[in-house]
């Protein structure tokens, strides 16, 4: 009896129906983990995967836990109980160098040394690529350039940042960031400081960077910014996480009024086709 016989049609057809029923690959999870800062419990068996490849936006409430899970993920902050996982190990089993050359993180405040210039601080985004047996070359100066001119700082590189305005300021920083070119960026709150205009642009470098292949993890504040950006949407509430998935996937106006206690109709963006949130307010009932 003849054996049957497969087109290469069909085999890929089917490698892809298996690919689409298999997790995503997470590079960087949280594993049932318990935050806390001081005797304050923040959240308690919280469980988190970043898929590979995604624009993972993490919204929410004010003092919800979006900060701290993103300082959990990035080894700022030890869980009290549960573990993350960082390419198949605990966090904290890498050398904080290889943790750095793995994931870098724009934090939600941070403070440059007195009279550093902007040039000298996005160099030290080449930091964890520096050893004894490895000083800086040419490769350190091309990323410092190109994270520099992607966010428009290279016309400020000789000024002392402490003489820049908070928008100049947070560019620099997301300069420094970009110039350790990591497979994973954490971002907290990166358009703080930046005004509307500043404010796409940079949404539109991330969105760029991940679909080069960079997974980004952000906290934003702005919930139509975040729906028109994301990939994977991550909605908190009282240090728990109440809905995740695409945008389109779970963003109606009963999730915003749960989690951000907002009555508001939902409505297809006219540019981006992604959730617009419309607020009523208290005026239109």
């Amino acid at each position: 009896m003849a054996s049957k016989g497969y087109k290469s049609d069909d085999v890929n057809r089917r490698l892809e129906e298996l690919k689409s029923t298999m997790p995503p690959v997470s590079r960087l999870r949280a594993d049932g983990v318990t935050l806390r800062y001081e005797a304050r419990t923040i959240s308690t068996g919280l469980s988190l995967a970043i898929a590979d490849g995604s624009f993972t936006v993490i919204v929410g409430p004010n003092a919800c836990g979006k900060s701290t899970l993103l300082r959990a993920l990035s080894h700022l902050l030890t869980p009290a109980a549960g573990q993350v996982i960082l390419d198949g190990r605990q966090i904290g089993a890498f050398p904080a160098k290889e943790v750095a050359r793995r994931l870098g993180l724009l934090p939600q405040t941070a403070i440059a040394p007195d009279g550093i210039t902007v040039a000298d601080l996005v160099a030290r985004g080449r930091y964890p690529h520096q050893s004894f047996l490895r000083q800086w070359s040419k490769a350190d100066e091309a990323a410092v350039a190109s994270a520099m001119d992607a966010t428009r700082v290279d016309g400020l590189a000789a000024r002392p940042v402490d003489e820049l305005s908070g928008g100049q300021r947070q560019r620099v920083w997301i300069a420094m960031v970009l110039a350790q070119e990591t497979p994973i960026l954490l971002l907290d709150e990166p358009t703080t400081f930046l005004d509307i205009a500043h404010q796409i642009e940079l949404l539109d470098l991330l969105g760029e960077l991940n679909a080069q292949g960079r997974t980004v993890v952000a906290v934003l504040h702005d919930l139509n910014q975040a729906c028109r950006y994301a990939t994977h949407l991550v909605a908190m509430k009282d240090g728990a996480i109440i809905a995740e998935g695409s945008p389109a996937g779970i963003v109606t106006a009963e999730l915003v009024e749960e989690v951000f206690g907002l009555s508001c109709i939902v409505i297809p963006d006219p540019v981006a086709g992604t959730p617009l949130i419309v607020p009523k307010g208290r005026s239109h009932g």
